[in-house]
C-alpha cells in the first residue's frame, strides 16, 4: 500500500492495536558464540574471522561461550526476569543462504531468561512493558547485494559475522502504541549500554528492533492477524513503521480485506511497509535439542556473582537523581540517558564533593554536552578531549564562589578541552577575574547606558531591553563582570529617578 493512509488516532478510536517487540542484539564478547573466531570484525576484510564452527563444516563441534552466557543473565536480572535452574540448546532449521548449517543453534522453550518487564516514560505517562524471554543463539552471515560490471544483480556473503553471540529479548503483545514501542526500545538500548552488555547501535546492525502488529476491534479478546515488519534502523523508523502499519491495516479492515501473515520491510524514505515474504510460525522451524551441546545448569551462585558485578540501573539512577541529588526530571533523564554524561556528572562530583549537584548538571548538560557531540576524542574515564575531572571540578568551584564569571568559565573550559592545561594556568594566563564589585561596575554601566540611549527607552517602554544593556556590560568588561550583578546594577540604574542619560 502506498497510498497515505488515515490519521493514527482515527485508526485507534476503532481497533485497538497488538504489538510485540522482538529485538536482537549482539552481545559484547571477545569471541565468538561457539568457536573462538575473534568477534572484532566490524571493519575487518569479508570472511576473515571464519574457521570451521562458524562456516558449518562438518564434524565442527560447537563448545558454549561463556561470556556470552553470562550478558544474558545480567540483561534477565536488569529486567526482573527469572533464569531457570537448567537451561538447553535447540536447533531452528530454516534454509538461507546466510545460514552455512541450514539450522540455527538457538533456545526454544528453556530460555536463559523469562517473565521479565522495562517501565518506559511516555507523552501519556509511565508505562511498564512485560517481557517475554532473553534467550542466547548464533548470528547469521551477511549477504551483499550489489551489480556486477555488467549490471548483473549480485549477492555476496559474508561469514565475518556467522556464529557471533546474538541476543534475542521478545516482548509480550502488552505495547499499544507506536510510540510505547519506540520509548521501550530507547530504554532497553540505554539498559544494555549501562550494564555493559553489548554496544547496542543500531546504525552499525548490533541491535535490530522487528514488531509484530496486530489490530482488533475495541472490546473484543481475540487477536487480529499478525504481520511482522523489519528493517527498521533508528527508533524514528520504530515509531513511524508501526504507525504506519497501524493505519494500513485500518484501512485494509474497513474495506472489508483478509490480511495475510506476512514478513514486512520498511522503506524508510517512501514511509511505507512492504511485502517481504508469508511469516512463518514456530512450529515451521521444526525445533529439536541440539546433540552437539549438553544441557547448561546454572547454578544460584553463578546468578549472584553476576548480580553483584551490575552497576546502578538507568531508572534506579534516575531516581537517585531527583530524590537525593534534587535534579529535575528533566536533567536526571538527559544525564542518564547518556553514559558519557552519567561518566561526566559522576566524575566530577566525586573530585568536588561540595559542589551544587545542580551546578555540576547545568554544566554538564550544557557547554560539556555540546563540547562532546562536538568531538570524537575521549579521555580513559571517558570524560571529552583532554579534560578531567578534578580540573573541571576546580573550573565549577571557581564559579560558584563569585571568582569566574560564566562567560570566562566557558573560555577556560575551550582552552583546557583542547590542550589539558589547568583551569589554574589558563585564568592566570588570561587575567581572568570576575568583577562582582558594584563601585568597580559603576562606570562601565553609566558607559553603556551613555551609548545606548534606544535600549533605555525600549526599557521604559515595557520592552525586553535588560539583557542587551547585560550583554554590552559583559562585552565591555570582556566577560569579567558579574552577569547576575550588573543585571542589579542596570535594573536600579534604570528603574530609579538618577540623573544622567538614564
Amino acid at each position: 500500500m502506498t497510498a497515505a493512509a488515515p490519521a493514527a488516532s482515527t485508526a485507534l478510536e476503532r481497533y485497538e492495536a497488538v504489538i510485540g517487540i522482538e529485538i536482537h542484539c549482539q552481545l559484547r564478547t571477545a569471541s565468538k558464540m561457539f568457536c573462538s573466531c575473534s568477534n572484532a570484525y566490524d571493519g575487518a576484510p569479508p570472511n576473515s574471522h571464519t574457521c570451521p564452527v562458524c562456516l558449518g563444516l562438518p564434524g565442527a563441534l560447537p563448545t558454549i561461550n561463556r561470556a556470552a552466557v553470562e550478558g544474558v543473565i545480567a540483561t534477565g536480572i536488569a529486567i526482573g526476569a527469572t533464569t531457570p535452574a537448567a537451561t538447553r540448546w535447540d536447533r531452528k532449521n530454516y534454509f538461507y543462504p546466510d545460514l552455512p548449517k541450514g539450522y540455527q543453534i538457538s533456545q526454544y522453550d528453556l530460555p536463559l531468561a523469562a517473565h521479565g518487564r522495562l517501565a518506559v516514560e511516555t507523552s501519556a505517562g509511565p508505562f511498564v512493558v512485560g517481557i517475554q524471554r532473553a534467550h542466547l543463539e548464533e548470528d547469521t552471515a551477511k549477504l551483499i547485494h550489489g551489480s556486477d560490471a555488467d549490471g548483473r544483480r549480485t549477492s555476496l556473503i559474508d561469514f565475518n559475522r556467522s556464529g557471533a553471540p546474538l541476543m534475542e529479548i521478545v516482548t509480550e503483545p502488552s505495547i499499544r502504541t507506536a510510540e510505547q514501542a519506540r520509548r521501550y526500545a530507547e530504554e532497553l538500548q540505554l539498559l544494555l549500554r549501562t550494564i555493559g552488555v553489548s554496544g547496542a547501535d543500531m546504525e552499525r546492525g548490533q541491535m535490530r528492533v522487528e514488531a509484530n502488529v496486530s489490530l482488533r476491534p475495541r472490546g473484543t479478546e481475540p487477536f487480529g492477524t499478525r504481520v511482522e515488519v523489519k528493517n527498521m534502523n533508528s527508533f524514528r523508523s520504530v515509531e513511524r513503521a508501526i504507525a504506519f502499519e497501524i493505519q494500513r491495516q485500518a484501512v485494509a479492515l474497513d474495506a472489508g480485506e483478509v490480511l495475510t501473515q506476512d514478513t514486512r520491510g520498511w522503506d524508510d524514505n517512501r514511509g511505507v511497509t512492504y511485502v517481504m515474504r508469508s511469516k512463518e510460525d514456530s512450529h515451521d522451524y521444526r525445533y529439536f535439542p541440539e546433540p552437539d551441546l549438553p544441557p547448561l545448569r546454572v547454578a544460584p551462585e553463578w546468578i549472584e556473582a553476576v548480580r553483584a558485578g551490575l552497576p546502578e540501573l538507568p531508572a534506579a539512577r534516575r531516581a537517585r537523581y531527583v530524590d537525593a541529588l534534587g535534579l529535575s526530571a528533566y536533567d536526571a533523564g538527559v544525564i542518564a540517558g547518556q553514559p558519557d554524561l552519567t561518566t561526566a556528572f559522576e566524575a566530577i562530583r566525586a573530585a568536588g564533593p561540595g559542589l551544587s549537584p545542580k551546578e555540576v548538571a547545568n554544566f554538564v548538560t550544557g557547554d560539556y554536552g555540546r563540547a562532546l557531540n562536538e568531538s570524537a576524542e575521549r579521555g580513559p574515564a571517558g570524560l571529552v578531549g583532554r579534560t578531567s575531572a578534578p580540573e573541571l571540578a576546580d573550573l565549577l568551584g571557581r564559579v560558584e564562589r563569585g571568582e569566574l564569571s560564566r562567560t570566562n568559565a566557558r573560555e577556560v573550559f575551550a582552552s583546557h578541552a583542547a590542550t589539558g592545561e589547568t583551569a589554574a594556568a589558563i585564568v592566570e594566563e588570561k587575567g581572568f577575574h570576575q568583577i562582582s564589585d558594584s563601585s568597580a561596575l559603576g562606570a562601565t554601566i553609566e558607559a553603556v547606558l551613555a551609548a545606548n540611549p534606544a535600549a533605555i527607552t525600549d526599557h521604559r517602554a515595557g520592552k525586553p531591553a535588560l539583557g542587551f544593556l547585560v550583554g554590552q556590560v559583559m562585552k565591555a568588561t570582556r566577560g569579567q563582570a558579574n552577569a547576575e550583578l550588573a543585571g542589579k546594577l542596570l535594573r536600579e540604574r534604570l528603574d530609579g529617578a538618577g540623573d544622567g542619560p538614564a
